[in-house]
């Protein structure tokens, strides 16, 4: 049996995931869980400049949805932010939250001495 990584939503990810479409929630559901599993997801590459080891899942459905997650570290994956995107280029805002989520995880880390 393969023992899957808790998975651990900062700030609103988990109540903003809950806003998302049906679909949209199945896929991410389902890639998360690959990442847990210690898998690579189907579509997700690395976000640059926000911070060491932060990737993005990719939904494609009728919309686009993504997903900013850390899972080097070894007790946990941990859901950074998810959120939509409307246009090509990842909105300013949303690279501001994701950097934020990922300072304050590194903090809480060092705090509990990992």
């Amino acid at each position: 049996m393969i023992e899957l990584k808790p998975l651990l939503w900062l700030g609103s990810s988990l109540d903003d995931v809950r806003n998302f479409p049906d679909v949209a929630r199945r896929q991410l559901g389902h890639q998360l869980l690959l990442v847990q599993a210690g898998e690579s997801p189907t579509d997700w590459k690395p976000i640059r400049g926000v911070g060491f080891g932060v990737q993005e899942i990719r939904i494609h459905v009728p919309n686009e949805f993504r997903v900013a997650y850390v899972v080097r570290f070894p007790e946990a994956v941990y859901v950074l932010h998810v959120f939509s995107k409307k246009s090509q280029k990842t909105v300013t805002s949303d690279l501001r939250t994701i950097q934020r989520r990922h300072s304050q995880l590194l903090a809480f880390r060092i705090s509990k001495e990992y």
